[in-house]
């Protein structure tokens, strides 16, 4: 259906504060740029079918229940099955490794919603706000446009913070820049935590996006997994307490996402920070968590946070819990996504969870010998053939959905085809009563959220409500007070006046600071060094073994930014010094040679130079130990918090 080109440019909008209507409920803003909108008894309505009445779908006076109800009805099959695949914007030029700052193929996305009826769509575009916000309206009007109108929900990876790895965090331009979530656990203050994520809240919505795949409540364990960074560290309490306040400035409030709310997505349900060896279950090689039941609380506690908050949706990990029992029975070794005790005797019996499952990204996809044994010599790794069907990698893809769906979950994630699932349902693997329940809660939450009623963002003011000053200076201050002082020896009290020679950090920003840079150790009066922890890529073949930091966690000769500290301390220059930590590094051999030690978890260099000018003062504690050596490293347990022997710095360190 092509969108009429006198409405092409069009958003029509109407205010009608009537008198209060069914309920009680005051006339809403409605956004149009396809259909016509409806008059009845003097107030107004989206005509989302464009059949000229006021269906009751349409109708935002009557319950909610009674909307998906009706509109449930009117749905196809293949409505519905498109309506459980979390797909991907698609970027002009197809899927990359790299940051998408292009524009997004419309001609694909009008397929994708119109044609297959997927309505949730994540983005991964990093482009800037008003663009953002342009782009999101187009697709909204591409929705709006098809047979029942239903509106897009628009997701996105974590784009505040600082590390960026393609399918885990997302780079963005012009939004406020805060730490990872390690530097919000090292400050450990939950109203921080839930401004923080107000803040993001009005950022998201301003450009168009309603759902946040976050946040993650893994209990970081292993201390070698390379997601860490993304967690709020390895006390199960902390973790549980920043969980829930994070959810709450998301979504608005403890009872759920509104009309203005950012529908939090909870993860990885559950085990995934005890993987095994630190290998990360993105891969096939890391599917493995090694969470025993005598652990198995410990690493739930966090999600009674989420649970508090009323959070919206639960995203299962990749992993199989190895050799997991219940009550002294194995627990089936698949994959979170397929585990009918973790889905439906857990999440939904246990605990009473009513809102969306989404599965991580691929595991209904087939998974072929690139899958399983990483890319052919020669070959650069990418998101080809890409899948996570751990446990059922020898499954028919639909007898795969039908797995999914039969153990609990009600959308899969990194999806556009919905062929397969049709398949089931054909098959008879999976009933259209059974598509239903899950259709069901996904059509409850964009209700909810008030993208029935107008989906529309303003695009100018996204441009002035995305990084606004007030919101940088409080992200660029979070930075700063999340930074850890471990040793606090005979470096300068201050910086000013001298010269300081510097390792990673920009010259232009130390001299706008007021300091006097040398380009030789040997010439400067002090240094300051900004290291980052240490890494291996022991399985290049394979994509995220390629984009994923694994192994060591010592420094050792040869790494140039150990190789810059041991020059600067052979001149000795007193060395300032702050390790930038996605992971807990060992820093025996690089304590003794910094006069003063920070470690940081997402810092810009204006932040860093405030905290080394003593303009504002570190605040962090250590949200996991930092272990003394690999040896330490290796015999600890997997899925017990801050275990290693004699840690060089224990949970919670920190010089105030």
């Amino acid at each position: 259906m092509p969108i009429p080109s006198r409405l092409t440019a069009m958003v029509t909008l109407t205010l009608l504060m009537a008198a209060p209507a069914m309920g009680g409920a005051p006339q809403p803003v409605l956004g149009s740029r396809v259909k016509p909108l409806l008059t009845v008894d003097g107030l107004s309505f989206r005509d989302l079918n464009g059949n000229g009445a006021l269906d009751p779908y349409e109708d935002w006076r009557l319950p909610v229940a009674t909307r998906v109800n009706d509109l449930l009805t009117r749905m196809t099959v293949e409505e519905k099955a498109g309506a459980l695949l979390h797909g991907t914007v698609p970027p002009e030029g197809g899927f990359t490794l790299a940051t998408m700052r292009g524009p997004y193929d419309f001609p694909l996305a009008t397929r994708m919603i119109r044609e297959l009826g997927i309505t949730t769509l994540i983005t991964r575009q990093a482009t800037p706000p008003r663009q953002l916000a342009e782009q999101d309206n187009r697709l909204q009007a591409v929705a709006e446009g098809g047979r029942l109108g239903i509106p897009v929900t628009l997701s996105t990876d974590p784009r505040n913070h600082f590390q960026v790895t393609a399918g885990a965090s997302q780079q963005s331009a012009g939004f406020s820049q805060w730490p990872e979530a390690l530097g919000l656990g090292a400050i450990g203050d939950s109203a921080l935590v839930r401004r923080f994520a107000d803040i993001a809240r009005r950022e998201y919505r301003a450009v168009g996006i309603h759902q946040t795949l976050s946040p993650m409540a893994d209990v970081a364990t292993e201390p070698r997994w390379p997601r860490i960074n993304g967690t709020f560290g390895e006390d199960p309490d902390l973790d549980r307490r920043l969980v829930q306040a994070y959810i709450e400035g998301f979504q608005g409030g403890d009872e759920g996402p509104g009309v203005t709310g950012v529908s939090a997505v909870v993860k990885h349900w559950v085990g995934y920070g005890a993987a095994q060896d630190g290998f990360d279950s993105h891969n096939s090689y890391g599917r493995y968590s090694l969470v025993r039941p005598s652990q198995f609380e410990q690493h739930l506690l966090p999600f009674k946070g989420a649970f508090a908050a009323h959070v919206a949706g639960v995203m299962p990990t990749y992993s199989i819990l190895k050799e997991m029992t219940v009550d002294g029975k194995p627990v089936e070794q698949v994959g979170a996504g397929f585990s009918h005790w973790l889905l439906t005797d857990l999440l939904r019996g246990q605990f009473g969870f009513q809102g969306i499952v989404l599965s991580d990204w691929a595991i209904a996809n087939d998974c072929n010998d690139i899958c399983r044994h990483g890319f052919p010599a020669g070959e650069r790794p990418s998101f080809k053939d890409f899948s996570t069907a751990w446990g059922v990698e020898d499954l028919a893809t639909p007898a795969r959905f039908a797995k999914g769906l039969a153990a609990g979950l009600d959308q899969f994630g990194g999806v556009d085809d919905p062929a397969p699932l049709l398949a089931a349902v054909k098959s008879g693997l999976v009933t259209e009563a059974r598509l239903d329940q899950s259709v069901r809660r996904i059509l409850e939450l964009k209700f909810r959220q008030g993208l029935f009623e107008n989906p529309y963002v303003d695009a100018e003011a996204a441009a002035t409500v995305v990084g606004t000053p007030q919101f940088v200076a409080e992200g660029l201050a979070a930075q700063s007070h999340s930074m850890v002082l471990l040793e606090a020896g005979a470096a300068p009290t201050t910086l000013a006046g001298r010269k300081v020679y510097l390792h990673g950090v920009a010259a232009d920003a130390a001299k706008a600071a007021g300091l006097t840079v040398v380009d030789d150790p040997s010439k400067a009066d002090v240094a300051l060094l900004h290291l980052s922890a240490p890494f291996q890529t022991l399985h290049p073949n394979y994509t995220f073994g390629l984009l994923q930091h694994e192994g060591d966690l010592a420094f050792h000769d040869g790494n140039a930014d150990y190789e810059a500290l041991k020059a600067v301390a052979a001149a000795k220059v007193p060395a300032v010094v702050s390790v930038y930590l996605d992971r807990p590094a060992i820093l025996t051999n690089i304590r003794d040679k910094a006069a003063r030690l920070y470690v940081d978890f997402g810092v810009g260099d204006q932040a860093l130079l405030d905290v080394a000018l003593g303009k504002v003062p570190a605040q962090g504690r250590l949200p996991f130990e930092l272990p003394r050596s690999m040896a330490a490293v290796t015999a600890q347990a997997s899925d017990v918090p801050h275990d290693s022997k004699d840690p060089l710095y224990a949970i919670g360190a920190g010089i105030r």
